[in-house]
């Protein structure tokens, strides 16, 4: 082992994982003590409280008043697939990839859609593709922030104000914690599992007007299913954006959900929420900028995620391990932080780099993230004595 000293100051929530996320700061159980449950949804109370979503959602995050908000089963994916599926078709694809959902999204493009006028935009891990390589004329398809790989947009001035394409963004790490220029965007989704650090299984769905209109007066040629439809007769079928989702939800997420949107709008609102992600990306930034052992996976300052903010692992020694080896120390690492009991669920995504992945979106103390980096490094330290010597 090692005599790097073990640190005493302790993160007061361990949880840094990046889906589910951590709950709001002070909550507990008490704050479900109000759910209608045993109640149907299609109730006055229930539709009141899914009502009461859509609505508080618009207010904390700005939506303009002519995009329709609603909540659709499935989670994110599901309304990504729902937005997908019933869109896309009408014109040419650029689909953006530089992690593992924008690769997901790509397969159902072309694998299960099988459109055939499909432009696909890659890039590693760390990096974007060339945003200006994207034709605004044709359909968008991309997340906002990768989750997988700590790389956000860093903007939407790369979108054409004037596109003749829809722009379907996957946001689900992205919304509530960085600024969403809604009148680039057609198609936005997310989950509510993620910055709210709600419980899941449900999904969000937003569209602009100019999605509305081509969902009305475009038809995909293939069958929908029932869970996929958004229109009825030619026509939207507008009580999914009053609170009559297609499935039945739990109404005890339901309520979780409008107590994170209510301390949400308790700390400032939006400008509050970005504030709290960007300063918690700060401290560890802050930090991995000094490290002698870990570094922030985007080089970009520009594009560094923050919410999913992911570290390598830059020790000479770490280089000349085999793969497995690499893989096995990240998830050592990992393993000693939640044995120790001072970090939760902060591997590194399967198919990322080996490394670290904490997550600084809002409910996260940045006091927290500072108690924890020096663990960080102490669990590094064990971690070097065991691995170093087969590479000596």
């Amino acid at each position: 082992m090692t005599d790097f000293p073990q640190p005493s100051l302790r993160p007061n929530n361990p949880n840094f994982s990046s889906g589910p996320c951590a709950k709001r700061p002070g909550w507990t159980v008490d704050a479900l003590k109000d759910t209608p449950v045993g109640r149907s949804h299609r109730a006055k109370i229930g539709k009141a409280r899914l009502e009461e979503v859509i609505t508080r959602t618009r207010e904390v995050l700005g939506i303009p008043a002519d995009y329709r908000i609603g909540i659709v089963p499935a989670s994110d994916t599901g309304a990504v697939e729902m937005a997908m599926w019933s869109l896309l078709g009408a014109r040419g694809v650029d689909a953006l990839a530089w992690e593992s959902f924008g690769e997901g999204w790509i397969t159902d493009i072309t694998k299960q859609l099988k459109l055939e006028d499909v432009r696909v935009l890659k890039a590693g891990y760390g990096e974007l593709p060339n945003l200006a390589d994207v034709d605004c004329d044709r359909d968008v398809v991309f997340t906002w922030n990768g989750t997988t790989a700590g790389v956000r947009v860093p903007n939407g001035d790369w979108i054409k104000s004037d596109r003749k394409g829809l722009t379907i963004c996957d946001a689900t790490s992205a919304v509530f914690a960085m600024d969403m220029p809604w009148d680039k965007l057609d198609v936005v989704t997310w989950s509510w599992q993620k910055v709210l650090g709600g419980e899941g299984a449900h999904g969000m769905l937003v569209l602009s007007p100019r999605a509305v209109e081509r969902l009305t007066t475009y038809k995909p040629a293939w069958p929908l299913p029932k869970i996929f439809r958004l229109t009825s007769g030619g026509k939207l079928s507008e009580g999914i954006f009053k609170g009559e989702t297609i499935n039945t939800p739990s109404m005890i997420a339901v309520e979780d959900q409008i107590d994170a949107l209510k301390w949400a709008e308790s700390i400032g609102g939006l400008k509050a929420l970005i504030a709290r992600s960007e300063a918690n990306l700060a401290a560890v930034q802050a930090w991995a900028d000094k490290s002698d052992w870990a570094a922030n996976l985007a080089d970009d300052a520009k594009v560094r995620s923050c919410t999913s903010i992911c570290l390598s692992i830059k020790a000479p020694f770490f280089a000349k391990l085999s793969a497995d080896d690499q893989a096995a120390a990240a998830k050592k690492i990992v393993s000693i932080l939640e044995k120790e009991k001072v970090a939760y669920d902060i591997g590194a995504y399967r198919d990322a780099p080996p490394g670290l992945r904490v997550w600084g979106g809002a409910t996260v103390e940045t006091k927290d993230i500072e108690a924890l980096l020096p663990w960080l490094d102490w669990a590094f330290a064990q971690v070097k004595a065991e691995f170093a010597a087969k590479v000596a």
